[in-house]
């Protein structure tokens, strides 16, 4: 749980550090970037689980 915690917290910064020099955001602009990456991690996973190494 802490390093859930500690990733949002950088995320936080780094979004904040972004908008005050008044660059793009380095994340997806929609929801649908945002489900891509999810579903890029939970195919490697799924993969991970179906054939384990």
């Amino acid at each position: 749980m802490q390093e859930l915690l500690l990733a949002f917290v950088a995320g936080l910064a780094v979004g904040f550090l972004f908008a005050l020099i008044k660059l793009p955001i380095p994340a997806p602009p929609a929801l649908a970037g945002i489900l891509g990456i999810v579903g890029i991690y939970v195919g490697y996973k799924l993969y991970q689980w179906i054939w384990p190494i």
